[in-house]
């Protein structure tokens, strides 16, 4: 799984013109499936982004965590994460899991968080045409692939 991580001061994610997802203060995540995943990508990953201590404290400097601040995560499924664009002008999404992988993982992932944060995760719809809006808070955007844990 590779997710983008945004610090945000606050989010939304729209479908057809109706808003499905919104938080405040916390975190947006966009989170691509490969085909390579398993449910432990999905499980690790929420620990590690539930844990990252991206949030400022009272001297200012980065050392809460989403939870620590009760903050809210939206997670948005986005597949164009895994593009490769070695060859020509046109990426080629080959290395994304089909909707049969990628949903029940993404699905796990987003039941991990929850379950890590100890909250509902606000998300977009799989595979929908979104909008999403943020304010990127920082900004602090940090891009973390389960198949490549530095």
């Amino acid at each position: 799984m590779r997710a983008v991580i945004q610090r945000v001061s606050e989010g939304s994610v729209t479908v057809d013109g109706t808003v499905v997802g919104t938080i405040g203060a916390g975190l947006l995540v966009l989170v691509g499936v490969e085909d390579a995943d398993t449910l432990e990508d999905a499980q690790w990953l929420a620990a590690k982004i539930t844990g990252l201590r991206i949030f400022s404290d009272n001297e200012g400097l980065m050392n809460r965590s989403v939870r620590d601040i009760d903050g809210g995560i939206l997670a948005i499924s986005q597949f164009t994460l895994h593009a490769a664009t070695k060859k020509g002008n046109r990426p080629s999404f080959l290395r994304a899991a089909k909707p049969p992988v990628a949903v029940p993982l993404y699905e796990a992932f987003v039941a991990a968080l929850g379950a890590e944060l100890g909250k509902k995760i606000e998300t977009g719809i799989f595979g929908a045409d979104m909008k999403v809006a943020l304010l990127n808070d920082g900004p602090v955007t940090i891009i973390i692939d389960t198949q490549n844990k530095e």
